[in-house]
């Protein structure tokens, strides 16, 4: 990327307001970009322990299989999944709130006795199951900003901050060219007007 510059004082003023303000930003970027690495991590451990607490429980209820056949189709049901936005390291991310269940009404007496405890197991499971969706769904957001964070923090650590030194250097070095032929300029003037002074006596 060519940073577009003019070999001015002004030019010079704008490209150092630049120059600090990515400099300055650089450190922040780098520790956001290490949280997020983190927070990814994190998220994804969390996603898979809860797969495996998910597919442990399964395993650990095949012994009701046989009873499920009896359990009502439709008996529980998932009413609404509440959510909320949270900020972690600047990034909105859903973290799960609630989970409301709608369980249908049943006759203690007449359904077998395991009916309740089916229900809290059943209930248990969609909880695993959502929150591990969620957790997924959290660290794909929190890896894509991670994503952009490192191209940010390269593009000013290896594009946009030498850039920006490079063009200073060169705009430095001409105004320094130009004064000095300007002093060279002005010699040659004054010696040229002292030799048609003394020339003139």
């Amino acid at each position: 990327m060519a940073i577009k510059f003019q070999y001015n004082k002004t030019s010079l003023n704008e490209l150092n307001k630049q120059l600090k303000v990515r400099t300055r930003a650089l450190p922040t970027l780098k520790n956001k970009e290490s949280a997020l690495r983190l927070e990814v991590k994190k998220a994804k451990e969390r996603s898979d322990a809860l797969l495996e607490q998910l597919a442990a429980s399964l395993k650990e209820f095949e012994y009701l299989a046989g009873l499920w056949n009896e359990f009502e189709p439709g008996l529980i049901s998932i009413q609404d999944v509440e959510l909320e936005t949270v900020k972690l390291a600047g990034v909105k991310i859903p973290e799960l709130k609630e989970v409301k269940y709608e369980v249908k009404e049943f006759d203690y007496y007449r359904k077998p006795l395991w009916y309740s405890e089916g229900v809290k197991i059943l209930k248990e499971l969609a909880l695993l199951g959502i929150e591990s969706e969620i957790c997924t769904e959290k660290s794909k957001i929190l890896d894509y900003s991670r994503k952009k964070t490192t191209q940010k923090v390269n593009l000013y650590e290896k594009v946009q901050i030498p850039g920006y030194q490079e063009a200073i250097l060169k705009i430095k070095r001409f105004m320094e060219d130009e004064e000095n032929l300007s002093k060279a300029s002005q010699k040659i003037v004054k010696t040229r007007h002292d030799l048609e002074e003394e020339e003139a006596l």
